[in-house]
């Protein structure tokens, strides 16, 4: 059994921002790529620097908002082996239909020094069934990790209603682990490894020894980004069994985006000028991770193609090519306004957002009270999310209303 420890050398740390000044250094990119390879590695370990605390104040409902949620999530529960039909027979090579993201570049099939541009119906189907066991596996690897922080939250964040709410998110992560794992397996055949860009994120949340910070990390940047990509998902395939899975996954994750949003509110009302860019700083890096997840090194490797290649023609793409990528930072970005990191400290975040493309969703709806739009009892949820993604798309084209 292969054990590693967190942080490969040469890749850096959060907060650090090395190699970030230029967000599209394909240098920095590849380098983090190709770290800690171990295709055999189990189990992996990642230091806790946070201290646990203890509260001898047990008066619930102290933060009403959070008990409210606390309230909601105790009626909001699911059956992973009951509630979804297993039984379903999945088309592997059906289930999500991710070839037309790529497509969106005309010329990734038509120019010449395309990698893709001798391409045909055999690859592009097996690109779609890869890219799709991709995507699912790096949205189960962070659902661990959301396991792992939320666990976290309920040992050190010094609120009672939060420990509650912790604790419960808790359970609804496992649940979401135990549905992508078994999807995976049951109906594509397995999954990929962790992304190194996505590992390295997990691995500074959670070595971070102040307690806002995972909050920031997991229920803002993670999980706002994972809350905006199952929605598109949903959108997308026709597959019922997904489908099914992942509406049922998206209403607990818009809880645990508004616990973020509603906790971090009260904490960064009292931070310093200095504090607060530490978390601007964070929460850039943790963007930047993400975005170059989604640029999935391992499938171009699986399917034979140069992956510093299709990293660089991803990065140079015309911008209304980068329509999904864009659309990912649609929950994350207003969330970041509501909770005042945006323009403090001159702006910092603001202009960093504006330099990877995503400052247009600022003014879309914040999470802090859309979540209930995503319960299970919301006899209009299709219609609202559809809505929901058409105004994100209209927003990212530059088409949304003034």
């Amino acid at each position: 059994m292969a054990i590693t420890e967190n942080h490969p050398s040469g890749t850096g740390g959060v907060h650090g921002l090395t190699g970030y000044d230029d967000p599209n250094n394909v240098d920095r990119i590849m380098e983090i790529a190709k770290a800690n390879q171990n295709k055999d590695e189990l189990i992996h370990l990642v230091e806790d620097n946070a201290e646990a605390i203890f509260t001898w104040n047990y008066d619930k409902g102290e933060r009403p908002k959070l008990d409210k949620l606390y309230e909601k999530s105790k009626t909001s529960q699911w059956n992973a082996t009951t509630d979804l039909d297993w039984s379903i027979e999945v088309d592997p090579y059906e289930a999500l239909n991710l070839q037309a993201e790529l497509q969106l570049d005309p010329s990734n099939m038509e120019d010449p020094a395309s990698p893709l541009f001798n391409w045909g119906d055999k690859e592009w189907r097996e690109f779609g069934l890869q890219s799709a066991k991709w995507r699912l596996s790096q949205f189960l690897h962070g659902e661990q990790g959301a396991l792992l922080c939320t666990a976290k939250i309920v040992e050190t964040v010094p609120w009672i209603d939060a420990k509650y709410y912790a604790a419960q998110q808790v359970v609804d992560e496992a649940r979401h682990v135990e549905v992508f794992a078994r999807y995976l397996d049951e109906k594509l055949g397995g999954g990929y490894q962790i992304n190194a860009h996505l590992g390295l994120l997990l691995d500074d949340i959670i070595n971070d020894s102040e307690w806002d910070m995972t909050y920031l990390g997991m229920q803002i940047m993670v999980e706002g980004l994972a809350l905006a990509a199952f929605g598109f998902m949903h959108d997308l395939t026709e597959e019922p069994l997904l489908k099914k899975l992942l509406r049922y996954v998206m209403s607990d994750e818009a809880r645990h985006v508004a616990f973020g949003v509603l906790s971090l509110q009260e904490v960064y009302q009292d931070m310093t000028t200095a504090e607060i860019r530490h978390r601007q700083e964070f929460a850039f890096e943790a963007a930047l991770r993400m975005r170059d997840r989604f640029l999935q090194q391992e499938v171009w490797e699986h399917m034979g193609v140069d992956s510093r290649t299709m990293t660089e023609r991803l990065l140079n793409a015309p911008e209304e090519a980068k329509l999904f990528q864009r659309m990912l930072f649609s929950k994350i970005v207003p969330n970041c306004k509501k909770l005042g990191l945006l323009d403090a400290g001159e702006g910092w975040l603001r202009e960093k957002f504006t330099e990877i493309g995503v400052i247009e969703f600022e003014d879309l709806p914040d999470t802090g009270a859309e979540f209930i739009d995503y319960d299970l009892d919301e006899e209009r949820f299709e219609e609202k999310a559809q809505a929901m993604h058409e105004t994100a798309a209209a927003t990212a084209m530059g088409t949304g209303e003034e």
